[in-house]
C-alpha cells in the first residue's frame, strides 16, 4: 500500500498557477491514482498525520489540476479552497488512527512525500514508521536554501538542513531530480552513516503544444521569462538590459514577456517593473497564467531566457526545449545536464553576453538561433514515463526489503538483520 502525502498540495489551494514542486506533487498524486497501487492519503496535522478519504482527495485533485490547467477563474479556486478545507478537517478529526485502521496489502506500507513539507518533522515521520510499519520514500529537489541562504527567507536554511538531515536518517529510499542535487545530499547520508538507494529521476516537461493563436500573444519578437519574480531567478538583470534596449532602440526594441509570481524581497525589481517608465510597453508581467496560455506564449518566443543564479533542476528549461523554442540561460550545472549542448548558456553577471546574444536572437534570420534550433532538432525530451517507470521500480525494492525485513524480524531482533541493501545491492547510490 502506498501512504501518499498531500499536505503540500492541499496548502496550494487558493493558488491560480503552481510551482515547479507543485507540478511534481500533482504528477505523482495522478500517477498514483491511475496505478494498481493500493492508496491511501494523509496529511500533516497540528497533532501529526491524519488520514483522509480518497474519494475527497480525488475531488479535491481534479479540481485544482483543472484551476492550474486550463482555467485561473475564480470560481474554480475558490472551489479548490472549499474542498482543501474539508480535506484539513478530516484529517484532523480522523487522525492517525484512521491510517493504522487501513487494510494492509501484502507488499507492505510505503509513505511517500515528494515535497519538502513538513520534512523537518523527524519525530512525527519517525512516529508514523513505527506504528505503521512502514517504508519512507521521500524526494529532495535542491539544497539551495542551504548552498545559497542569500536567496531564501530568513531561517529558511536552518530549517531545510533540518529536512535534509531528516531525510538522510529517515528515509528508505530517496528520489532526486539532478546529479546535481544528488551529489549535494550524498554527503548528508555519509554523516548519517546510512546508504539506502538514491534515484536520479529527471522530471517530465508538462506544457503541452498550444493551438495557433489568431493574432500573437504579444507583438514579436519577444522573449519570455519563467518563474517566480525572486532574487535567484536574476530578473533585474534582463530589466536592466530591457531598458537599455528600450532607449536605444526605441520601437525596434524586442519585448519581455515575465511569467510567474511575484516573490520575496524583490524590491528593485518590482520598482523597476512599477515605475520605471523606458519599461512600458516593452515588459509585460503575467501571473496566474494557465498551462494553455504558458504554452502559447513560449511558442511563440524568440527565447526562453533563465538567467538564474541557482536552479535544482529547471523546468522552464525542458518544457520550452520540449516545444521546440530556443533557450538562453545560465551556465549552471543542473541546467547543463538538462539541456545537454542545445541551449547557449551564459553567466549571470555578464549583461553584456546575454545583450548580444538576445539582440541576435531577436533578428528575423539570427544565425545563432537557427543554430540553437538545429542542435535541438536532435534533443530528447525527458518523460514522466520514464520518471515513473523508474520511480516503481525503486518502490518494488522497496517494498521486498521491508517483506524481507519482515519475514527475518522474529529471529533477528525488533531491528532485523543487517541492512539487506548492504548484502544484496550492488551500489548503494545509483
Amino acid at each position: 500500500m502506498i501512504l501518499f502525502d498531500l499536505s503540500r498540495l492541499v496548502s496550494r489551494a487558493g493558488r491560480g498557477t503552481p510551482t515547479g514542486i507543485d507540478r511534481v506533487e500533482l504528477a505523482y498524486a495522478e500517477h498514483l491514482i491511475a496505478s494498481k497501487h493500493p492508496l491511501c492519503f494523509t496529511l500533516m496535522t497540528p497533532f501529526g498525520f491524519g488520514g483522509v478519504s480518497r474519494a475527497q482527495a480525488h475531488a479535491y485533485l481534479e479540481h485544482l489540476a483543472w484551476a492550474w490547467r486550463h482555467s485561473d477563474s475564480l470560481q474554480q479556486i475558490n472551489r479548490a479552497k472549499r474542498l482543501a478545507r474539508k480535506l484539513q478537517a478530516a484529517a484532523l478529526c480522523r487522525g492517525q488512527r484512521a491510517l493504522l485502521r487501513q487494510p494492509r496489502s501484502e507488499t507492505g506500507v510505503v509513505y511517500m512525500l515528494v515535497s519538502h513539507h513538513h520534512l523537518e518533522k523527524r519525530r512525527a515521520i519517525a512516529r508514523l514508521k513505527r506504528q505503521a510499519a512502514a517504508r519512507f520514500v521521500c524526494l529532495i529537489h535542491d539544497l539551495i536554501p542551504i548552498e545559497f541562504p542569500e536567496y531564501a527567507l530568513p531561517g529558511q536554511n536552518e530549517r531545510h538542513r533540518r529536512r535534509i538531515e531528516s531525510a538522510a536518517a529517515l528515509a528508505d529510499a530517496v528520489i532526486v531530480n539532478s546529479t546535481v542535487t544528488r551529489d549535494g545530499f550524498v554527503p548528508y547520508l555519509v554523516r548519517a552513516g546510512r546508504t539506502p538507494p538514491v534515484l536520479v529521476a529527471p522530471f517530465g516537461a508538462d506544457l503541452t503544444p498550444a493551438l495557433p493563436a489568431v493574432s500573437p500573444p504579444v507583438r514579436p519578437p519577444y522573449f519570455v521569462c519563467i518563474g517566480t519574480i525572486e532574487a535567484r531567478k536574476n530578473h533585474l538583470l534582463l530589466l536592466n538590459l530591457w531598458r537599455q534596449l528600450a532607449t536605444e532602440l526605441g520601437e525596434a526594441a524586442p519585448r519581455l514577456v515575465l511569467v510567474g509570481q511575484r516573490g520575496w524581497e524583490t524590491e528593485s525589481a518590482i520598482d523597476m517593473l512599477e515605475r520605471c517608465p523606458a519599461l512600458r510597453g516593452f515588459v509585460f508581467e503575467r501571473s496566474d497564467v494557465p498551462d494553455g496560455e504558458a504554452a502559447r506564449l513560449v511558442q511563440g518566443a524568440q527565447a526562453l531566457l533563465l538567467p538564474s543564479f541557482a536552479e535544482g533542476f529547471g523546468f522552464p528549461l525542458i518544457e520550452a526545449l520540449a516545444l521546440g523554442v530556443p533557450v538562453l540561460c545560465s551556465n549552471l550545472a543542473a541546467l547543463r545536464e538538462n539541456g545537454g549542448d542545445v541551449p547557449e548558456y551564459l553567466d549571470p553577471l555578464d549583461g553584456f553576453a546575454w545583450r548580444r546574444a538576445i539582440t541576435d536572437y531577436a533578428l528575423p534570420a539570427s544565425p545563432r538561433r537557427a543554430a540553437q534550433l538545429d542542435r535541438l532538432s536532435r534533443w530528447t525530451s525527458p518523460t514522466w514515463q520514464v520518471h515513473f517507470a523508474a520511480v516503481e521500480a525503486l518502490i518494488a525494492e522497496v517494498q521486498s526489503v521491508g517483506q524481507y525485513e519482515a519475514e527475518h524480524s522474529t529471529a533477528a531482533g525488533p531491528k532485523g538483520p543487517r541492512s539487506w541493501f548492504d548484502d544484496r545491492r550492488t551500489a548503494a547510490i545509483r
